[in-house]
């Protein structure tokens, strides 16, 4: 008895990995979140159990808890279990408490990595994370802060740290998130990229500063600060931001 981990990808169900796809098509199980996720729910065989535990209209979604009661439940009743996470399963995710509550009850698991959004979502906005000339480094943040929910982040340390920040999870504290990181040293006009549903047909980019944040998006949305967020290369525009480097 196995549950394997799969991460899905930002959105766009071609960026499935090749090997999550075969999981898929040979599991008798799958737990997903949203009904977005349902062109690759599809490709369990038609006899494969199906739960949805995340946010529909109309019904709740399943607490942190009830989910890994769950996927232990199901992990000791099926052969092979597929829970699949948006994204990488272990990155800005719960999919690590998840694997830690089955590790606990001696349900084996397995990982299939997934295109998380902190990557696939600047890329597909044309943002590179890393320029020499910009930045060497990348610090991936879970914005949602509420202590509920685990241990807040350092903001003032974060704003020392330089280079690139990606910030998930965090559109509805983005304004409390700015602010701390300005009070933490950033400049006010340091630059913001924030992605709606990235790598979708439906992706929107707004750009703007820490000061005067982009408008609001629907989510899923990537934030992304620094030099970089002002880069747009598959647009064809590149700003001065590069100096004389070509």
């Amino acid at each position: 008895m196995t549950v394997t981990f799969v991460g899905a990808g930002p959105g766009d169900p071609d960026l499935l990995p090749v090997k999550a796809v075969r999981v898929l098509r040979a599991c008798d199980c799958v737990v997903y979140d949203r009904p977005s996720a349902q062109r690759m729910v599809d490709l369990a065989p038609p006899s494969a159990a199906r739960h949805r535990v995340g946010l529909a209209r109309g019904e709740r979604a399943l607490s942190q808890d009830e989910v890994n009661a769950l996927l232990v439940e199901l992990g000791r009743k099926h052969e092979h279990v597929v829970r699949l996470k948006s994204g990488d399963a272990f990155v800005a995710s719960r999919g690590g408490e998840e694997a830690l509550a089955l590790q606990q009850a001696g349900i084996a698991i397995d990982v299939v990595p997934g295109v998380t959004a902190a990557v696939g979502a600047p890329a597909a906005a044309g943002i590179p994370l890393m320029v020499r000339q910009l930045s060497v480094t990348v610090t991936v943040v879970d914005g949602n802060d509420d202590p509920e929910h685990g241990t807040p982040p350092d903001w003032d340390a974060i704003a020392k740290l330089g280079g690139t920040l990606v910030v998930l999870t965090g559109r509805g504290r983005i304004r409390r998130t700015a602010q701390a990181l300005m009070d933490g040293g950033l400049a006010p006009d340091t630059p913001v990229a924030a992605i709606s549903a990235g790598t979708r047909p439906e992706q929107v980019v707004e750009r703007g500063t820490l000061a005067e944040l982009p408008r609001p998006l629907k989510p899923p949305v990537t934030f992304v600060v620094g030099r970089v967020a002002a880069l747009d290369l598959v647009g064809g525009v590149v700003e001065e931001v590069l100096g004389a480097h070509p």
